[in-house]
C-alpha cells in the first residue's frame, strides 16, 4: 500500500513540475510583429535606456521632417547582450547612434534591434556579436 501511495504522490509531483515549467515556457512572447524580413535604418538621439530583464528597450527620437519620431527598440536580455560585448552604460542618454531594426508589422514606431552603431563608430549586435553582415549591412530602407 505504501509503495502505491508513493507512486500517486510521485505522479501528483510530476504533473505539477510539467504544468509549472508549461506555463514558464508559455510566458515569453513571440517576435512574429516584428517585420525581420525589411529591416530598416534608424538614427537619433537617445532618449531613454532601460536596462532591464527579460528585454532591454532603447528609446530614441528620430528627426522626421519638421519634428522628430519617437522610437522604441527592443533588445535581448542583458546577460545575452552582456556577451556580445555590451556593458549596461553603452548607450547613454544624448548619445547620437543609428540602428538597423526589424520594424513592427503594424507600421508603429517600434522595432527589434539587429544591431546598433554608438556615436565611436563602434557595432554591437543584439544578443551576441554584431554577426553576419557587419562589414557588408542587409539592406535597409528609411523608416516608413
Amino acid at each position: 500500500m505504501a509503495t502505491s501511495r508513493r507512486g500517486i504522490a510521485g505522479r501528483i509531483v510530476l504533473s505539477v513540475v510539467v504544468t509549472a515549467l508549461g506555463t514558464v515556457v508559455s510566458a515569453h512572447h513571440s517576435f512574429a510583429m516584428f517585420d525581420t524580413a525589411n529591416p530598416i535604418t534608424i538614427a537619433g538621439v537617445v532618449t531613454m535606456v532601460q536596462w532591464t530583464n527579460p528585454h532591454v528597450y532603447i528609446e530614441v527620437d528620430v528627426p522626421e521632417g519638421q519634428g522628430t519620431k519617437h522610437w522604441t527598440m527592443e533588445l535581448g536580455s542583458p546577460s545575452i547582450l552582456m556577451r556580445g560585448g555590451w556593458k549596461f552604460n553603452s548607450v547613454k542618454r544624448g548619445d547620437k547612434i543609428t540602428a538597423v531594426v526589424s520594424p513592427l508589422r503594424s507600421g508603429d514606431p517600434g522595432s527589434l534591434l539587429v544591431r546598433l552603431t554608438l556615436p565611436d563608430g563602434s557595432v554591437l549586435g543584439n544578443g551576441g556579436p554584431a554577426g553576419p553582415g557587419v562589414t557588408s549591412p542587409p539592406a535597409a530602407t528609411s523608416p516608413r
